[in-house]
């Protein structure tokens, strides 16, 4: 007979039995072994459907194929940008990559992205050595002008964003900001300077707050009791 032993937001150590029996299965941070699903990782337990995951409660951004993050160019070469990814490894962005617009052959590349410029891009490359490629090729994907940009830890990013987005976009509702998230942990925020500080300060919260039951709802009183004393 099946059981699972944890619940959803259960923080969880490595070793431990998540659940018996073939009737659910392991996602990221969790392996079977027999019957057992058993914690591969320290993590906040997140149960999708009969999928059982773990949020990592630690550690640094490891850049996977497919992730859509937020880099910040720190060198301009002639082939294209080197972006810092908020990891231990940089990333290429080439100039095929970067535009659908033709590029010639010993332009400016500055006046296309400079250094100290962010872009949201998605990683489509990485080796076994680590060496990761990005492009700007898709929805979304573009160079994020004005606002800010602020550092979270990247395994908080699915407690940021919420279940499809319900996080993210109720802060927004609230901020009045336009944002980005990035899988990286880095957080682009652009609106008036009292609506990106409100939006921080909700994002630091939630980071504090992460392994808490009743998230939504905390910060949505938050940022309703927020917002009552700006009117004031």
């Amino acid at each position: 007979m099946s059981k699972i032993n944890v619940n959803d937001k259960d923080i969880v150590i490595p070793g431990e039995v998540l659940a018996v029996g073939m009737d659910n299965f392991p996602g990221a941070g969790s392996y079977r072994e027999g019957d057992n699903i058993i914690a591969s990782r320290l993590g906040l337990v997140q149960l999708d459907g009969r999928t059982i995951k773990l949020i990592p409660l630690s550690g640094r951004y490891i850049p996977k194929n497919y992730d859509t993050i937020i880099g910040k160019v720190v060198d301009v070469n002639m082939n294209g940008w080197r972006l810092d990814t908020n990891s231990p490894y940089s990333a290429m962005l080439s100039m095929k990559e970067a535009t659908s617009q033709f590029i010639a052959r010993g332009a400016d590349l500055t006046k296309f992205y400079d250094i100290g410029d962010y872009v949201s891009c998605k990683v489509i490359n990485v080796t076994s050595q680590k060496l990761v490629d990005v492009t700007m090729k898709g929805m979304g994907l573009r160079k994020l002008r004005g606002g800010r940009v602020i550092q979270a830890a990247s395994n908080k990013v699915p407690r940021i964003v919420g279940k499809e987005g319900s996080m993210i976009s109720m802060i927004k509702d609230a901020t009045k900001c336009n944002m980005m998230v990035g899988q990286n942990g880095l957080v682009w925020i652009s609106g008036t300077p009292e609506g990106e500080l409100l939006a921080v300060e909700a994002i630091r919260k939630i980071e504090e707050e992460s392994h808490l039951s009743g998230l939504t709802d905390k910060i949505k009183e938050f940022l309703e009791q927020k917002n009552k004393s700006i009117v004031k």
